[in-house]
């Protein structure tokens, strides 16, 4: 039998089309026959390395709102519930995405995860403080205490940094990124179909 391919799906939980690449990169993988390694990372240092503070979105205001327009779309597009702007945006991310490297490699990653962003983008609710990030887990049926006071442990935080620094070494710059095991970079939700193709060999005409 050969080996099934994977792609690595990088994600930030403040990075709205991560949302919708979250919400649907389970089901086009398994139809495509390519498994998935599901990265979380923090964009914030990635974005201040650049000189910004904050998101593109708010710091080009017009390309913001169009993005909120085409997230709304986009959204209904895919059949997931209304976009609800969470305020501020984007939200501090840290205590999430500490739980999800933590998550690494146990069987409540993806829930968490998908539960996180739900809770942002469709529910409207803050996800950034760490009592938010508890309940979520405790809603899981997990402990989410003992959880969350592991994923802020001094060695969890080293490999958050540590991701970050890997992020930045293979060229990622956005959310969400996915990397073929040859590493070729997508960025982008729009890119996911891309790069499930070119994980199972598919290439353009043409292209070396």
């Amino acid at each position: 039998m050969a080996r099934q391919p994977t792609i690595e799906f990088w994600y930030e939980f403040a990075s709205t089309y991560s949302y919708l690449a979250a919400m649907r990169i389970e089901a086009a993988a398994a139809e495509a026959g390519v498994a998935v390694r599901w990265r979380p990372f923090l964009l914030g240092p990635i974005f201040a390395a650049q000189g910004w503070t904050t998101s593109p979105f708010n710091l080009f205001p017009a390309k913001g709102r169009n993005m909120w327009r085409d997230l709304a779309r986009e959204a209904a597009r895919y059949g997931l519930p209304p976009v609800t702007r969470p305020d501020p945006f984007p939200q501090n991310s840290l205590s999430a995405t500490r739980a999800a490297i933590l998550g690494q490699g146990e069987d409540w990653l993806i829930p968490f995860t998908q539960a996180v962003f739900r809770a942002s983008f469709a529910e409207g609710r803050s996800i950034a403080e760490p009592a938010s990030v508890i309940a979520i887990l405790d809603s899981l049926g997990l402990d989410g205490t003992q959880l969350l006071k592991a994923a802020s442990a001094e060695a969890n935080k080293t490999r958050l940094r540590v991701a970050g620094e890997e992020a930045r070494s293979r060229g990622i710059y956005g959310a969400p990124s996915f990397l073929t095991e040859d590493g070729e970079l997508f960025w982008g939700n729009d890119r996911l179909e891309q790069a499930l193709a070119w994980a199972v060999g598919e290439r353009p005409p043409g292209l070396l």
